[in-house]
This record gives structure tokens, C-alpha cells and sequence, in this order.
């Protein structure tokens, strides 16, 4: 009895769907790439139901023949190649023919066509990838593709979808990146009755920029123009001074099509080394151009990913562009503290801007270390650290002062030890095995600290032991596991003044959808206009000036992951910003109290997972310096 068996072509084709069709947003970023290619000038995008229920996209490109207009929807029918010879330098956004078969396939389709030359369009129904009704109709040129009940017969599919909310917020990302990359075309997109965006397709990167990302995202870029050996970089990097959190504001189009790629995203950060805070990254819209062969578009069904016959000379390119760019302005980073930040730094009165001082710029180190901020003339700020007290006696001993206060400031006594935190149910609790005990029971040696380096590490002597510690990710595991220890019980702090933030729209839906668990973490923001979050209370260890970038941070992580995954990663973001930072001046008592942690092993890793300290025994000092063979 045979065993393998031949797929009918409609469960094939199903099969195949999940390739190419992975979301609603799929289905607009294949439809208005195919408009792309028809030569549309106008291309309209209407959502309902977050794309699941309904996606309608109407084109003014070439429209289709009525013979063309079934042949479409049949896998590997394209009319962008017609041999092998082809594939060798793609010029069109679509080529493989697979776009309209797969979406066909898992859902109810229209499609409204008619050439300007036909004195009538021609009307297409399709279920389930099959023909349900053709014939002649009345339609304006062009092509109206409408998407219904995506994924009604594949219900393994269905049940991975996200909210309405945010898989439409994901329809508009998509369709705004095709706009982006193509701004000789208008791009209306329109989600459950209301105007999402609109772009004039004029042909000016310039007006897409500001119609897609925002009057103060458009302002903050500096213009880009190099080549190197036949890759044409132009577009727009962000200012130094508008870092942002993560990479959404990041944008690589080449040859008109948007992609991801790792390359090209080091190379513009590499452009910033020393230039962008250590945790922040540039925002960025550059178009890449170069000859169709040198770029291989056929990796992946999604076309979302490329190689490049010379990824060097591509990186080169790219990276030296934004270089000149950055060069070619002169940016001061200006660092705004509200009042209240202010007045929680400096409680004697506010602290007047010294005469600006010009002097010649350090030569960079070959490993740049994290340093606070010191914005030239502006301010000079003394940071001081702060020590963290969680309600009801629990207090983290860890009274960070900046070290300008060691003369003048009195020796703090020794913090209370923290109260025993409450112990989940005995049913909960791993059973130790009884070789544990003696172990425990055995107190740790205490650690002399000796000193620091590069006011990044601490060293500590520990017996016959020296311990490298990386303050930072000592500082960040003791603040986390305090925010851990405290469940849903996190404190906030109110803003004497709110901050008000432009977000992405991505992270815009993604912190109205995830509004409950942030105000369980201490954030309380609400939407403010149309665009706007308003930031009016953050986590009590948090300094407020960290509002912004840590919020940015979080979107990223809210956008993967469970909702357990996700609070783990958010109090990781709050205890990475509270933390004390490399390159900051830190109180010998201060590093002794880390020190201590980490020799009693109660500290050994940051909440990332590095490793928050070394260890070098005195034999393996010893052979190091040949005292010992």
C-alpha cells in the first residue's frame, strides 16, 4: 500500500500560502507592490477588522486584459519574467508569481480590472482559490483588489493571529513602509473609516518623510548623498540628538523595494560610534540604487530579505554616507531636565550654565565605555545616585552618591536589612537535595575591594581569588530582583511635568493595547491629540528623564513574546536605566556593598544573562608571571 501521497493542488497551494501570506499585512504589502508594477500613480488601501475581515486596494496602473485577469491567480503566472534569464537582475517589486495564488487561497477575493484601451473591465470571484464568477463590468482604469475572511479555511492559521488592533496596526506599518520606498506614488490608507496617512507623490523623498513620519522626525534628519563603485546611497539619517530606543525608525529601501538587513543597519550605527549615546540608535530612510544583477531579490517568498553580490562594498557605501552626513553638521546633544528631575538633582537651587569651553576632542579608545552625558554649554550636572526604597521598610542598600559628595556629605549609617519578601504556596517550592545544606550553611568569605578601573570595574580580593566585577550589571541584577521581589506592587511616581512623546504608530497601538499591564509596572500615559502619548507617572525607580527611552525600549519588547516574557523584559529596562552607569564616579562604600553581593554569590548575572564578574585565582596569577611552572 503506497504511503506517499500527491497533494491536490488546492491543499498544495494552501501549503504554500503560508509562505508568502503570514498576516493581513502580507496581503497589503503583495497587493500595492503589484500596483507598484502595473505603474499605479495613486494607489488606495482600505482596512477593516484590522485586515482580516476586509482589505480593499484600488490602483490607477495599467489594468489587465480579460484572458490575464483569471490567469492571475494560478501559481507561478507572472508577467514580470519569462525564463531563467530573468531571475538574473529583477527590476520589478514582484516576480514569482505566487502572491495572488496564495492569498486566493485562503480567502474570498474581487477583483475589479480594465486597460485603458477596453471599452469594459472585467469582474473576477474567487473562493478558496477557485473561479466562483467571471465576466464584463463597468469599472474605472486600473485594478480594485478586495480581500475578504482572510484565512476562513485555515484555521490553524486564524487561531495565531493577533487583536484587531494590532494586526491593523501592522497593515499600516507595512502599507507606510511601501509608501516610504516609493514616494513618485500617492498612498492614501484608510483603516476602519478614518485616514491613517497620505502622501502626495510628488517624487521628493523630503515630503513622504514628513507625511509618513511626522513634522519632528523630518526635522531631525540630515540629508544623505554618496556612491561607491555603483551603489547610490541617498535619503536622510537621524541628529545625534534624536536617538531614539530602538530600530523602528529605521528604513532600507534598495532599488525601490523595502528590506531588512543586518548590514546595513551596523553600518549606519557605525557611523554614530561615539557620536549617539551608548544604548540609543539613529533613525534613518536611505535608498539604496544599483544595478539589478548585483542584487539577488529571489531569497526568500516574502522578498523581504536580499543578498548582495559585494556586501562590503554595499556596507561602504552606506556607512560612509551616513559618516558624511554626521560630519557635515556639527550637533550639540541638548539634554532638557524637567523641574522636578532638576530639583531632585540640585535641592539646594538650580544650577547656572558655565561659559562654553572649546577644547580639542579626546581621541576615542578602541572600546568605547558607556559615560553619562555632559552636554557642552549647557549645564554641568552633578548625578547623583539614588537609593532605592520600595513602601513599607524595604529598602535595596545600595546609597549611590556621585563622588563630589565625599567630603562634604556624612557618612550614611548602614541600611535596615530588607524584610523577607512572602514565599509562594510550600507546592511551588523546588525540593533541595540534602547535599545543599552544609553548603549554604557556610558563610562567604567578605571581598576587600581594591579599587576601580576605568570606572567601570570594580576589583575585589576575595581569599586567594580576584574578582573583576562589572558594576553596572551588579547594580542592574539588585535592582531588578527588588522589582521582581516586588510582584504587582510597583510603585509610581508622579511627573510634577507630564511628558509628552511622538511615538511610531506601531508603538503607539502597542501601548494603548498593553495600557493595563503598564500601569501594573508604574507608568501611567494616555494618548494626547492624535499622535501624542502623554507620560504622567513612571516607576519609582526610575529617574523620569529615562521616561522616553525606556517606554521605546519596551515597545520592542511588548511586540514579541508572552505577556509573562514581557514584564520580565520591561523590569529589565527599568533596572538597566535605574542602574548606575560605566564611566560614572561611584563611592568607595557604594562598590564595596556591590562587591559583597557578588562574593556571597547572591549576585552572579545581569537580567540579560552576562556575566557580571571574573574570577582569577593566585595560581593562575602565578603562572601568568612565571612564578610558578
Amino acid at each position: 500500500m503506497a504511503v506517499i501521497n500527491v497533494l491536490a493542488p488546492h491543499v498544495a497551494n494552501m501549503i504554500a500560502a503560508g509562505e508568502v501570506v503570514e498576516r493581513p499585512g502580507s496581503v497589503v504589502k503583495e497587493l500595492m507592490e503589484n500596483a507598484a508594477d502595473a505603474g499605479a500613480r495613486n494607489i488606495t488601501v482600505e482596512l477593516r477588522g484590522g485586515g482580516a475581515t476586509f482589505i480593499r486596494v484600488t490602483d490607477d496602473g495599467c489594468g489587465m486584459a480579460p484572458e490575464d485577469a483569471g490567469n492571475c491567480f494560478l501559481r507561478h503566472a507572472t508577467s514580470k519574467i519569462k525564463d531563467e534569464l530573468g531571475l538574473e537582475a529583477i527590476s520589478t517589486m514582484g516576480f514569482r508569481g505566487e502572491a495572488l495564488a496564495a492569498i486566493a487561497a485562503v480567502s474570498h477575493v474581487e477583483l475589479l480590472t480594465r486597460r485603458e484601451e477596453d471599452e469594459a473591465g472585467t469582474m473576477v470571484t474567487l473562493s478558496g482559490g477557485e473561479i466562483q464568477d467571471m465576466g464584463p463590468a463597468g469599472c474605472p482604469k486600473g485594478s480594485v483588489f478586495t480581500v475578504k475572511d482572510l484565512f476562513y479555511n485555515t484555521p490553524a492559521r486564524l487561531k495565531f493571529m493577533k487583536s484587531d488592533r494590532a494586526e491593523g496596526a501592522w497593515c499600516v506599518q507595512t502599507a507606510l513602509r511601501v509608501a516610504l520606498g516609493r514616494p513618485d506614488i500617492s498612498v492614501r490608507c484608510i483603516r476602519d473609516g478614518q485616514e491613517e496617512f497620505f502622501t502626495p507623490g510628488d517624487g521628493k523623498p523630503e515630503s513622504a518623510v514628513y507625511a509618513l513620519l511626522g513634522r519632528d522626525t523630518a526635522l531631525s534628519m540630515l540629508p544623505v548623498q554618496g556612491e561607491n563603485e555603483g551603489v547610490s546611497v541617498t535619503g536622510f539619517v537621524g541628529s545625534p540628538s534624536a536617538g531614539r530606543g530602538n530600530r523602528a525608525m529605521q528604513f532600507f529601501f534598495v532599488n525601490g523595494r523595502v528590506i531588512r538587513s543586518q548590514s546595513l543597519q551596523a553600518a549606519v550605527e557605525q557611523a554614530y560610534k561615539n557620536t549617539l549615546l551608548v544604548g540609543r540608535f539613529p533613525s534613518c530612510v536611505l535608498y539604496i540604487t544599483m544595478s539589478p544583477g548585483a542584487v539577488d531579490v529571489n531569497v526568500h517568498p516574502t522578498k523581504n530579505e536580499v543578498k548582495f553580490s559585494s556586501e562590503k562594498r554595499v556596507f561602504d557605501a552606506v556607512y560612509y554616507s551616513a559618516l558624511n552626513a554626521l560630519q557635515g553638521r556639527e550637533d550639540t546633544v541638548e539634554m532638557r531636565l524637567s523641574r522636578g528631575t532638576e530639583k531632585r538633582l540640585h535641592p539646594t537651587g538650580p544650577v547656572s550654565a558655565p561659559e562654553p569651553e572649546h577644547s580639542a576632542p579626546e581621541k576615542a579608545s578602541e572600546e568605547p565605555i558607556e559615560k553619562a552625558p555632559a552636554p557642552t554649554g549647557q549645564m554641568t550636572l552633578e548625578l547623583h545616585s539614588p537609593t532605592y526604597t520600595y513602601g513599607r521598610g524595604m529598602t535595596v542598600a545600595v546609597p549611590l552618591r556621585h563622588s563630589s559628595q565625599r567630603e562634604s556629605a556624612p557618612r550614611r549609617e548602614e541600611a535596615e536589612p530588607p524584610r523577607s519578601v512572602p514565599k509562594p504556596p510550600a507546592a511551588w517550592e523546588p525540593k533541595k537535595p540534602p547535599a545543599e545544606k552544609p553548603a549554604a550553611s557556610v558563610p562567604a568569605e567578605p571581598a576587600r575591594v581594591v579599587g576601580e578601573v576605568l570606572r567601570t570595574y570594580i576589583i575585589a580580593e576575595q581569599g586567594e581569588r580576584v574578582l573583576l566585577i562589572d558594576k553596572h550589571a551588579a547594580h542592574e541584577r539588585l535592582v531588578f530582583d527588588a522589582l521582581k521581589a516586588r510582584g504587582r506592587e510597583i510603585l509610581s511616581q508622579g511627573l510634577l511635568e507630564p511628558q509628552t512623546w511622538r511615538p511610531a504608530r506601531e508603538e503607539r497601538e502597542t501601548l494603548e493595547e498593553n495600557a493595563g499591564l503598564l500601569r501594573e509596572l508604574g507608568f501611567d500615559l494616555e494618548p494626547y491629540g492624535e499622535e501624542d502619548m502623554i507620560v504622567r507617572a513612571v516607576p519609582e525607580a526610575l529617574d523620569p528623564a529615562q521616561a522616553v527611552p525606556a517606554l521605546e525600549e519596551i515597545c520592542e519588547k511588548l511586540q514579541t513574546g508572552s505577556r509573562d516574557l514581557a514584564r520580565d523584559g520591561i523590569l529589565q529596562t527599568i533596572a538597566c536605566k535605574a542602574a548606575i552607569k560605566a564611566g560614572w564616579d561611584t563611592d568607595p562604600m557604594e562598590l564595596q556593598v556591590l562587591a559583597d553581593k557578588v562574593a556571597s554569590g547572591q549576585i552572579k548575572y545581569c537580567p540579560h544573562g552576562r556575566p557580571v564578574a571574573m574570577t582569577l585565582t593566585r595560581r593562575e596569577l602565578d603562572k601568568q608571571f612565571s612564578r610558578i611552572v
